[in-house]
């Protein structure tokens, strides 16, 4: 699977382009942008399959810290402050990593908060 089998490239590189210097990386702002506040649960999550290195069904900081790379291999890696920033938003038990579930509530309540300002 390649992300732009479920995310328009141009969708993408817009994102990418709004957080391309360090910790100007707004998780709500990006997952507007990218369209993946507007997919499924079951397309989130296959997302979430993508970005997921180990396939271990949760994202911990290693591979948050990579997450922009998974969009394009070019991107700049996640500052440590964005990487915990981005945790702490979709942690949803405070076990250090993030489940398929905690990310899809975090972009759907995050980008209905924007929406509805």
């Amino acid at each position: 699977m390649s992300i732009t089998d479920v995310l328009s490239a141009d969708d993408i590189a817009a994102a990418l382009q709004e957080c391309q210097d360090p910790d100007t990386f707004e998780p709500q702002k990006f997952f507007q942008t990218s369209g993946l506040s507007k997919m499924s649960a079951s397309q989130v999550k296959d997302v979430f399959r993508f970005i997921d290195n180990d396939q271990s069904g949760y994202l911990d900081e290693e591979e948050l810290k990579f997450f922009l790379q998974k969009f394009e291999s070019g991107a700049r890696e996640l500052t440590e402050s964005e990487t915990k920033s981005l945790m702490a938003a979709a942690d949803n038990d405070g076990d250090g990593k993030i489940g398929a579930d905690g990310i899809f509530r975090n972009l759907i309540s995050e980008s209905l908060s924007i929406e509805n300002k």
